[in-house]
């Protein structure tokens, strides 16, 4: 599970759209579209149009996996850091009211502004 009370992430990569794991396929709802899938060594964040799963890939095998899914429409407030001319990382903070924060740090081609947008769509 996220640790909400440490809040961070290691930095992630984008990834194509079809390496997600069979487990995070199966929750996947009909209709969802995955938008991105961003990764660190191995576990990986998925961005759907509706929400986000993060998929914590544990044990020797990595066939023991924590799926953890936060619905857009709970996040209370989010922050977008672009990258910039000599820090190419970006960054996401989202707040989740009760549970607490959450941050990504993305490396390269991130499209963090997308995902902004995305998540915006829901809370507004």
């Amino acid at each position: 599970m996220i640790d909400f009370k440490n809040g961070s992430f290691v930095k992630l990569h984008k990834v194509s759209n079809d390496s997600i794991g069979e487990n995070a396929k199966k929750l996947l709802l009909d209709g969802e579209n995955v938008i991105s899938v961003y990764q660190s060594i191995r576990d990986y964040v998925i961005f759907t149009d509706k929400r986000f799963i993060s998929v914590n890939v544990q044990g020797l095998t990595g066939k023991k996996q924590d799926l953890t899914s936060m619905p857009y429409n709970k996040i209370s407030v989010f922050s977008v850091e672009t990258a910039g001319t000599l820090d190419f990382d970006s960054e996401l903070e989202l707040y989740f009211s009760g549970v607490g924060k959450v941050h990504f740090e993305f490396t390269g081609s991130a499209d963090i502004v997308e995902i902004g947008k995305i998540i915006g769509k829901h809370l507004l």
